[in-house]
């Protein structure tokens, strides 16, 4: 095995997260590169490939759908990680606690008293034309308020430096259980770049979990019992469900395992049945309850919703939350944060064309070959259109398909992501990436240190989901005391 170094690592024409100039390494990466540098020859790859095998032996993989069958795969890992300093960071937190605070204010209000509406900020036709928008969920008031307790926000950083927000994940947002899986590797991986690095810990995020859960509670319950709800294991994250089950030490169910019972919602046990007071439920809307949403679901529980209206159970995240993960909603977030809170959007979004409106269509129109279309609704990179990237036959394509359904899309400039460092076959490269910090909104809001760092393995390519090729990173976020 060769020496690997960043002595010939090219920053090219991209923002390089690790390199101010080539050779020159940004405020706060100087203890990575240098202990990188001076590992001995192939150390490195040996420690890539120790990593590799400890996250094999945990089982961390998940699935692809879309072929004839959904297929098992271990999700990628590189073994540099991504650092982000503290100044940044700070940034960062404020930015998305003040983004989920409108999110959550918006939601109960479409659900409710619909003044952002009436007020005219977010047309009427658009939320109720919204998919994920449920017409069972009006008049409900979730315990605190809140709606949304665990969010998954996608930031990506442009060429100028600055973070934006390229969407919302408000509903069952995956991804955590990598965060924690990974960092306990890299710990061992490399151990005195961590340690020198001040970087802030992630280990507590599952009692974090468990203090959003039971803060839905009525303090009166002296022993309540949580469990997470999952669709089964052949659900593309599974092994998060179980993951996080056994790290906050509940009970993993699906929807046969739970029953409605003389108005409470009632778990199968060895010993009979036991009361269940607080459900996260990895599972969409539509098969929530067959009594209200889906009448052919095989996943959810009879009667549910009836329970929850009850306030004898209680759901993280709230049904109809999805409301706000529609990409035609998300260009509306900026003044959504000005209408509730008076404030403007500590993170921008991206720059955000919407279909459904004849001159902002016709724009995206003439130009699809430099822009990114995405559906409102879906999810994993799939039904995108990257612009650059296409063909005719695929812009002609998507062209019929933004004329017949407009209100389906959005457009969005393409942008010239920020790369961090990889272990490629060739040596060490540049790759782009994209950041999923993970909030949790309970009596307060937390925002977890880092979050998942996806990574586009593939040289050139944009798409960092693991189902289209991608693969993730540790995310080392630092401490105020960390130094150059």
């Amino acid at each position: 095995m060769s020496k690997l170094s960043f002595d010939n690592y090219e920053i090219g024409d991209f923002y390089d997260e690790v390199f101010e100039t080539p050779g020159k390494p940004r405020s706060g990466c100087y203890p990575l590169v240098q202990r990188i540098n001076e590992l001995p020859d192939g150390e490195l790859r040996r420690r890539q490939v120790a990593a590799e095998s400890a996250l094999l032996r945990l089982g961390i993989t998940f699935n692809v759908y879309g072929e004839d069958e959904g297929t098992e795969r271990i999700f990628p890992f590189d073994t540099i990680p991504r650092i982000v300093s503290a100044c940044e960071w700070d940034r960062l937190e404020k930015g998305l606690k003040q983004r989920v605070t409108a999110l959550n204010m918006f939601i109960d209000d479409v659900y409710n008293e619909r003044r952002i509406i009436r007020d005219g900020v977010v047309p009427e036709e658009i939320v109720l034309s919204c998919r994920a928008y449920r017409e069972a969920c009006v008049g409900l008031k979730p315990p605190l308020g809140v709606w949304c307790h665990i969010t998954g926000t996608d930031l990506v950083r442009d060429s100028d430096g600055q973070f934006y927000v390229l969407e919302d994940n408000l509903r069952c947002p995956s991804g955590v259980s990598y965060v924690l899986e990974s960092r306990a590797v890299m710990k061992r991986t490399f151990p005195m770049a961590f340690e020198s690095c001040r970087v802030r810990p992630v280990v507590d995020y599952p009692s974090r979990l468990m203090e959003t859960l039971y803060s839905l509670l009525s303090d009166q319950l002296d022993t309540p019992v949580a469990a997470i709800l999952t669709p089964g294991v052949f659900n593309s994250a599974y092994f998060e469900h179980s993951f996080l089950a056994k790290q906050m030490g509940i009970e993993l169910v699906e929807g046969r395992d739970l029953v409605v019972m003389d108005g409470r919602l009632m778990m199968r046990t060895t010993q009979g049945f036991d009361r269940v007071d607080v459900l996260y439920r990895r599972i969409d809307d539509d098969f929530l309850d067959p009594k209200v949403f889906r009448s052919d679901s095989m996943l959810g529980v009879p009667g549910l919703m009836e329970v929850y209206r009850s306030g004898q159970v209680a759901m993280a995240n709230a049904p109809g939350t999805g409301v706000a993960d529609d990409k035609v909603i998300y260009a509306y977030v900026p003044e959504i944060i000005r209408y509730y809170l008076g404030e403007d959007a500590i993170i921008p979004n991206v720059p955000t064309y919407m279909c459904w409106d004849d001159k902002q269509r016709k724009h995206v129109l003439q130009n699809l070959e430099t822009l990114v279309v995405k559906p409102a609704a879906e999810s994993g990179g799939y039904g995108m259109l990257i612009g650059p990237h296409s063909t005719k036959a695929q812009r002609d394509d998507f062209s019929k398909r933004i004329t017949q359904n407009p209100r389906n899309y959005i457009a969005q400039p393409t942008l010239s992501l920020s790369r961090v460092p990889v272990l490629a076959e060739e040596g060490i490269e540049g790759r782009h990436v994209d950041l999923r910090p993970f909030i949790l909104y309970g009596k307060e809001i937390y925002v977890l240190p880092g979050g998942l760092t996806r990574v586009a393995l593939r040289k050139g390519s944009l798409v960092v989901n693991s189902s289209q090729g991608g693969g993730y990173k540790d995310t080392w976020v630092l401490s105020e005391e960390s130094g150059t």
